[in-house]
């Protein structure tokens, strides 16, 4: 082992050292009661910080936020450990050998060239691995977003897919089409599945656009509320309320902030 490999494993025990007496009887009280329900709120916070530092293209708050989202494994870790379960050593063992037994061309003598095709080998080593469906593993707890993303994905590893881009343009105009008729004619509940189909269309249409619909829909809210402050902003300057203002005196407002963010 290098130095270098030495010293991160030497780091990392201290980590690990840490969280067990935090936990440990002279520990603090709070870490002592956690559980692995309780914690499952600050996984998924700590994971969407770590995405929003990848935003924002800050690397300094990246290197925190990773910490942050390292500690929860650690945390999971030790309470496991704790319950005679598993350690943190089992968690490394486990992730080591799937990465070794899914990168057969890198570790084995499978010849694979593109990353396209690495896709299609991972979905099949995984269904020999036990998997009912090319589905399975895809979590609900995943943004629907997501989710919808990842099994249309999947499906895609299999052939499950348009072949060119066109006929996914279309699918999403006739969606469109579906969706007002719908709405003119149909029950709330129909029209919510039409809705539903037009939103599983456009993620479908993100795939082909080599987009992440998550990705895309998370900045298009951070520009509404850039745009939205600096609308509240422009009222307050002039010393109006903005609830008072007309629907032309907002969308004004609102087209001078687009344009401000242009220059």
């Amino acid at each position: 082992m290098s130095d270098h490999a030495s010293k991160i494993g030497a780091k990392f025990e201290k980590l690990v050292q840490i969280m067990a007496e935090l936990r440990g009887e002279q520990g603090c009280p709070w870490d002592q009661e956690q559980t692995h329900q309780s914690l499952t709120k600050y996984l998924v916070e700590e994971a969407y910080e770590v995405l929003e530092a990848i935003d924002e293209n800050n690397d300094d708050a990246l290197r925190e936020e990773l910490g942050d989202l390292l500690l929860q494994v650690v945390f999971h870790a030790q309470i496991a450990s704790e319950n005679k379960i598993f350690d943190i050593a089992k968690v490394i063992d486990a992730i080591s050998e799937k990465l070794v037994r899914r990168h057969p061309n890198v570790f084995g003598d499978v010849k694979i060239k593109t990353a396209e095709e690495q896709s299609i080998n991972w979905e099949r080593l995984k269904k020999q691995e036990g998997k009912e469906s090319i589905l399975d593993g895809v979590p609900k707890a995943l943004s629907a977003l997501l989710r919808a993303h990842r099994l249309q994905q999947k499906a895609s590893t299999v052939g499950f897919d348009w072949p060119v881009e066109e006929p996914v343009w279309q699918k999403v105009l006739e969606e469109v089409e579906e969706l007002k008729n719908a709405h003119q004619k149909e029950s709330k509940e129909r029209v919510k599945e039409e809705l539903g189909d037009l939103l599983f269309s456009l993620v479908n249409l993100s795939r082909f656009l080599d987009i992440n619909p998550e990705d895309a829909l998370r900045k298009t809210s951070e520009k509404f509320i850039r745009r939205f402050k600096g609308l509240e902003r422009e009222f307050e300057l002039k010393g109006e309320e903005i609830s008072e203002a007309t629907l032309e005196e907002l969308d004004a407002v609102w087209k001078k902030q687009k344009e401000l963010e242009k220059k």
